[in-house]
């Protein structure tokens, strides 16, 4: 995984995406499921699903492609883990610039509650991905909301502001 600010280029370390809520971890896409059930028991993270990312195996291709890259928030944590392929998360640090997160293969990450992100595929235009879900949902829900005026008067984003003025 590598991070780096989008208007210039400038590197993005894991320490620094620690103190903007996003974590991360590498694991062995060939062995991962010990590695990743004691994530899932720390974190309480309880369904999963898998999504394949390409042109022949998501109907409406481009159209979910546009979907994914308009700057949303979620009201519970986004958990991906890259099985195979690649793709990019650009998401908001605290100062509103978009840091890129490049995700390959056996990267795992989780963005928290209420922070602004878009997603797109690298030029291979392929993800296969592990979706995975906190426990404190009935079921899996993957809501998008769009950045406007009703994202940031939900709970979740004040909560995460909370978080980035003390960093």
């Amino acid at each position: 995984m590598k991070a780096y600010y989008l208007d210039n280029e400038q590197q993005v370390s894991t320490t620094d995406l620690d103190r903007i809520g996003v974590l991360n971890w590498k694991l062995n896409p060939e062995d991962y499921e010990e590695d990743l059930k004691k994530i899932e028991q720390e974190r309480n993270y309880g369904h999963r699903s898998i999504v394949n990312l390409s042109e022949s195996t998501l109907p409406n291709f481009n159209e979910m492609m546009k979907k994914f890259f308009e700057e949303h928030l979620h009201e519970f944590e986004e958990i991906r883990f890259i099985l195979d392929g690649e793709g990019y998360f650009d998401v908001r640090e605290k100062d509103d610039k978009w840091i890129r997160i490049e995700l390959v293969k056996g990267d795992l990450i989780v963005l928290p509650a209420g922070m602004y992100h878009r997603f797109t595929l690298t030029d291979t235009k392929y993800a296969k991905a592990m979706r995975l879900f906190v426990n404190t949902q009935k079921e899996p829900i993957w809501t998008p909301v769009n950045r406007g005026e009703n994202s940031d008067s939900l709970e979740c984003r004040k909560e995460y502001l909370k978080t980035q003025s003390v960093n």
